[in-house]
């Protein structure tokens, strides 16, 4: 039928002005910046990168693999490796980003660098007011600035936080359950009796 889509679209419209008279949930406006509507679940703008703990620098989950650096169609993430390594979550030497830029002025908000992220370093923030009159450095965000808790993931994202704090647990419960076992095994070998190799026949003859 010529103009149905144009019909309903009124519906919708007279729908919500009528209704935002009896039902909040009709308002489809706020007074902003007074009001504010909360962020949905699964709303993204632009990346940071999660740290576990109180300190962002040794809590930092990234450990430069460069998977979204590589991945990023704007190429507006920098990574430059660290020469040292630090113990990750799991107790494992890991190397770390010394440097970890995003220039969100280019970034496109794509999410491709959460979904190849492997150690569930990198999501997305629903943070929007960013407008600033340095479009250079005001929007070239460093590590420093992008470094934000795993509380702050859990406020933002509830139900992708748990997951990913499930499957880091497990990875913590596997590596000390081996390290342990590897300790174990070690101090069994150091305390059995170290048993004497018999000399040859021919050299006990002589």
């Amino acid at each position: 039928m010529l103009g149905e889509g144009i019909i309903k679209g009124m519906a919708e419209t007279a729908r919500n002005f009528l209704g935002s008279y009896v039902k909040e949930d009709r308002l489809t406006t706020v007074q902003y910046p007074e009001e504010r509507l909360p962020q949905k679940e699964a709303a993204r703008n632009f990346p940071f990168l999660v740290y576990d703990g109180n300190d962002p620098q040794a809590g930092l989950r990234c450990v430069a693999c460069q998977i979204c650096e590589k991945e990023c169609p704007p190429q507006c993430i920098y990574i430059i490796k660290s020469k040292d390594k630090k113990t990750d979550h799991a107790g494992k030497p890991q190397l770390y980003p010394a440097v970890f830029d995003i220039d969100v002025s280019v970034c496109m908000s794509c999410q491709i660098c959460v979904e190849v992220c492997p150690f569930d370093a990198i999501k997305m923030d629903t943070e929007f007011e960013l407008s600033t009159a340095d479009r250079f450095d005001g929007l070239l965000l460093h590590k420093e600035e992008l470094a934000k808790s795993n509380i702050y993931l859990r406020q933002l994202h509830p139900t992708e936080a748990a997951e990913a704090d499930a499957r880091l647990a497990a990875e913590r419960i596997k590596a000390e359950a081996k390290a342990k076992a590897d300790a174990e095994a070690k101090a069994k070998a150091a305390a059995a009796p170290k048993t004497s190799v018999p000399a040859p026949a021919s050299a006990a003859a002589k």
